[in-house]
Order: C-alpha cells, then structure tokens, then sequence
C-alpha cells in the first residue's frame, strides 16, 4: 500500500502553497522558542523523553565526532554540517537529518552566534518501532534505498513540524510524557516514512533483522580500535561465517570493518589534536598507527586538512584567546 500526505487546512479544504508556507514557518518559530526556553546553556541536552536530546550551540565550529546511531536531527536555527569521509551535507533552519547506518561521523556547527545560537534537536531512531509500522500499515518505500552510508538531508513539511511541536510541548507537561511521547513519537516515524526519507528508514527497519553480532562487532571495535585484528577474528568473535559478516558489518555501517575502525582511530586523533595540542607523532601512535607519514596521509585525505593544521589552529586560538586577555 503506498500512502501520501496531504495537506488540509483548517476550514477543511487543501492547503494552497502560501497558506502551507506561512504556517510551516510559524512552526519553525516556535520550535526556535522552545528550544531556546528549554536550552539554557549549550551542549546536547538529555530529556524526560528517553529517545529525544535537545541541541545548543552559540558559537561556530564546535565539532562533534563518533559513531552516530541510527536518528532524526531537525534544525530550527543556525546550520550544521555532517562530515562523512571527504563530503558533507548541510541542513539549516527547517530542515532535518535522518541517518540510517551505525557510522562514524564529525558534526560540525557553521553557524552560531551567542545571539543567534544553534538549536535543534535529536531523535534516536527505534528500528523496532520502524518495523511494525512498516508491517502495520503495509508501507513500500516511495524512492529507492540509499547503498552505502544512508545520510539524508530533507525539507521538513507542515505535517511533520506540527508532530515535532507536540513533541517538544510535552517537556512542559512531564504528567503526560508517559501516556502521549510513545503515540507522538510512532506518528513522528510515521511521518518521516511518508517523505523522501521512507527508503532509507525501511533500510533502518530491515537491517534489525541480524543485528547482535554485528552490534557486538563495532562495540568491540569501539573500545579497542587502537589494536590490529583480523577480520576473520571479528568474525569468529561473533559466530558468523566471513563472508557474512562482511556482508552484514557493511549493510549496518555502510564501509567495511576496517574502513570503521579507521575513522574510529582518526575520529579520536582529530578530537585529541584539537583539545590536548599533542604533536602529531604522539598522536599516531596513541591511536595505533605505526607509520606517522601513513597516518598524515589518511588523516588529510578523510578531513582534507594535514594534522599538523589542527595543531596550528590550535595555537592560533590559543593566541587569540591570550591577546583578548591582555587587552582585558
């Protein structure tokens, strides 16, 4: 069965594009407000709602790296960027993020100000949940599933900023987070399977299918992506054959185990290099990386920059922060 939104006004006729316009942008103004309310300092802020965190950021370039779980981000001031390997999409206010695969990732904030701070918002995608809904209303995927990393930056229409606003609104009512944020939550997934980014959620619900081993996998890899391994170790770790787990490891993730573990490795060097201002040989090793000439090469070919450019950057703010002291 494939289904379609439509949009009704209050008066019970379709919506002309002017009218659906103008309230979208209303809704984005009070997601703004709210968000701005419920935010009183920066960072990525737990809630009442289990699967729902609010984000602030007032200055650009704060930059967040790890492996992102499968989730909706929608942005309602300032813009973002996600950087996967060498590219990178950007979403800005009304717009939102879902992405499909357990991957390594940078988020990066481009702009921020202390006025005009950065603010949205993350959903923790429930695969589970995906599924039955799938099942429930017999859903088929309107565009094709993405290959590769699904990352998918859309416009998010009237219908699904209205859900977004109920959501938000139960913060301030936390006596009815239990009965509602499950029923607004299942509508929000709904929505979301409605629009361009159905394909890459059935991709999300599907992939629940076999998920332990490979679970298992990137969380060993997680805590020790400094060590080599084999993969036919991993494998064995996880009691499928290689070939599955190949097959499997690249359908959640996107690239393969090693690949993961690079950008585990260079992911951590990059956050190291821009907070600890280590040298770059340090860094290499800390991270497992026997060659220092081998890590300059990846490191530069994933974020386009050599390390020892954070370093410089690193003392440049140094500087400036010192210089603004002194004229203090």
């Amino acid at each position: 069965m494939q289904w379609k939104a439509v949009r009704w006004s209050a008066g019970g006729g379709e919506m002309r594009e002017g009218d659906a316009d103008e309230q979208r942008n209303q809704r984005v103004s009070e997601l703004t407000e709210i968000l701005r309310q419920l935010t009183p300092h920066d960072g990525e802020h737990p809630t009442a709602i289990p699967s729902l965190w609010l984000i602030r950021h007032s200055s650009a370039g704060a930059n967040r790296g790890g492996v992102v779980s499968p989730a909706f981000c929608f942005t309602a001031q300032g813009r973002a960027e996600t950087l996967l390997g060498a590219g990178a999409k950007s979403h800005g206010p009304g717009q939102h993020v879902v992405w499909a695969a357990e991957s390594p990732v940078a988020r990066r904030i481009v702009e921020a100000t202390s006025l005009m701070p950065y603010l949205g918002l993350r959903v923790r995608l429930d695969r589970g949940a995906l599924r039955s809904l799938i099942e429930e209303a017999g859903l088929q995927a309107l565009v094709a599933e993405p290959s590769g990393p699904g990352v998918l930056v859309s416009r998010t229409d009237s219908a699904l900023l209205d859900t977004i606003v109920r959501f938000l609104r139960l913060l301030r009512s936390p006596g009815e987070i239990q009965v509602l944020a499950p029923m607004i939550e299942r509508e929000l997934l709904f929505r979301l399977l409605l629009e361009d980014s159905g394909g890459t959620l059935h991709r999300v619900a599907r992939e629940d299918r076999h998920p332990e081993a490979i679970d298992a996998a990137i969380g060993w890899l997680r805590l020790h992506f400094r060590e080599s391994f084999r993969v036919d170790d991993l494998a064995r770790r996880t009691g499928m054959s290689v070939s599955s787990f190949h097959h499997w490891f690249r359908g959640v993730t996107g690239i393969s185990p090693l690949q993961f573990q690079k950008q585990l490795r260079l992911e951590e060097a990059r956050r190291i290099l821009r907070n600890e201002g280590k040298d770059v040989g340090t860094v290499s090793r800390w991270v497992g990386y026997e060659s220092s000439s081998q890590f300059s090469r990846e490191y530069r070919r994933l974020f386009g920059n050599p390390p020892a450019g954070e370093i410089r950057l690193l003392r440049q703010r140094a500087a400036g922060a010192g210089s603004q002291g002194a004229v203090r």
